[in-house]
């Protein structure tokens, strides 16, 4: 997400450190770099020149606080012009008082909207809503089978009709059992097409027309760039959209149609989806998402993530366990269980605070995979017990693990690594300050 536009404006933030103050001429070359990294990003070439506007006129006569560099200086100005041009404040849907409030979700074909309704479902369900997902495309054949699929895996409710051929009147339907079932929110997926077509749109205007949703979402593949942005522009001036959801938003490495869209359109971006995973799905924060394209994290986000992944209590008894007796197998493997269940790991390094701009970490999901082959290939004793691991162990470790022994011992050099980092940040600091990225990559060196 992003990637190549956090690589460029990283380069710029380089060459004015070191700086003794912002200047005309070094604001103007930076600007430059800025401008061209915008524009290879794929933003609209218009909100690319007010961007460029306005972090100019700011910068020219700033004056460099004793606590800031340059550098700081600059990447505040333009921190501030991207959560402007994103949005400013966050958009969450319009919940009415009286049930239910309707979401339809309109969009070309293959942008993600039956994935969408499901992702959108379980987001509600998880701050305790009652959803009901309505499956109203009646010309893709696999669109209801989907939808009645990730309505089961998530446990919600599903209305759908295989006979109908009229759309308008599924959704009338389907609103009126979710008045009668006392649903809080129901969920349209429309039909989409591969382009916008007046059938399509008469359609939409006819169940808008009909149900009158709360909120029209217009669902958006982020991976096809400034596209989306025109169509988003088309949807909104014949339906009145009132938000915008980016799908596959982890696999577009420039991001230009998530910079472009809510200046286009004047419509706010609500939600994006950041993966395959129903559960890889989040509301859109623009001051949060600007600190991730400058490579300065999301610990806010980070946070939440581990708030619902992470057993408090759980947490608390390992951290105290730790503390006293040190780290064993065990509690390697309880870590990477706590890990795993907030997403992947390039995902969460990806929030934390300057590890998008170290594309050398080298850390990855796989290497779980093989330390967890070798601590399971253990004893229970010796999982506790490090020291008792001999030659002879380590070679049954290593078959039973499908690895090699210079793995194994890797394995356990690191663990004693930890416990002496642990063990040095107690007596230091009384606990862990900061992450130190030399120390982090000997923690986990690739496995070959």
């Amino acid at each position: 997400m992003f990637a190549a536009l956090n690589e460029k404006l990283q380069g710029v933030f380089r060459k004015l450190r070191g700086e003794v103050k912002l200047t005309e001429e070094n604001i103007k070359e930076a600007i430059k770099q800025v401008r061209i990294a915008l524009l290879e990003a794929d933003v609209n070439y218009k909100v690319v020149k007010k961007f460029i506007e306005n972090v100019q006129t700011k910068a020219i006569g700033e004056v460099v606080l004793k606590s800031l560099t340059p550098d700081q200086v600059f990447i505040k100005l333009v921190h501030d012009e991207l959560v402007s041009i994103l949005g400013s404040h966050t958009s969450k849907i319009n919940l009415k008082p009286n049930l239910p409030t309707v979401i339809m979700l309109v969009g070309l074909q293959g942008s993600g909207k039956t994935t969408t309704a499901g992702k959108l479902a379980k987001y509600f369900q998880k701050e305790g809503r009652d959803v009901l997902l309505v499956a109203d495309d009646i010309y893709r054949p696999a669109a209801i089978d989907q939808l009645i699929v990730l309505a089961n895996q998530i446990k919600a409710d599903i209305y759908y009709d295989k006979d109908s051929k009229d759309a308008t009147d599924i959704a009338l339907k389907a609103v009126e059992k979710g008045k009668k079932s006392a649903k809080d929110i129901v969920i349209i997926d429309t039909a989409g097409r591969l382009h916008i077509d007046e059938e399509l749109m008469k359609e939409l205007e006819s169940i808008k027309a009909a149900v009158k949703p709360d909120e029209i979402l217009f669902v958006a593949d982020a991976m096809i760039g400034q596209d989306a942005v025109n169509v988003a522009k088309q949807f909104n001036e014949v339906l009145g959209i009132t938000g915008v959801v980016f799908t596959k938003l982890d696999g577009d490495a420039r991001g230009g149609a998530a910079l472009s869209i809510v200046e286009v359109t004047s419509v706010p971006i609500k939600f994006i989806g950041v993966g395959e995973k129903l559960d890889a799905f989040e509301l859109f924060h623009p001051d949060r998402m600007a600190s991730r394209i400058l490579g300065m994290g999301d610990v806010v986000t980070l946070v939440e993530m581990a708030k619902e992944a992470i057993d408090e209590d759980e947490a608390k008894q390992m951290a105290q366990k730790v503390g006293k007796t040190g780290m064993d197998f065990n509690d390697l493997l309880q870590q990477f269980r706590m890990i795993k269940k907030m997403g992947s790991l390039e995902s969460i390094m990806k929030l934390i605070p300057g590890f998008s701009a170290m594309p050398d970490l080298n850390i990855d999901d796989k290497q779980f995979k093989r330390i967890e082959a070798i601590i399971y290939s253990m004893t229970p004793e010796e999982r506790k017990k490090v020291n008792i691991i001999n030659g002879s162990r380590k070679k049954r470790i290593a078959k039973g693990s499908g690895t090699t022994v210079n793995d194994v011992n890797k394995l356990i050099m690191q663990l004693e690594q930890m416990n002496k980092m642990l063990k040095k940040f107690k007596n230091k600091f009384g606990g862990m300050n900061k992450l130190d990225k030399k120390m982090l990559k000997n923690m986990f060196p690739p496995m070959r």
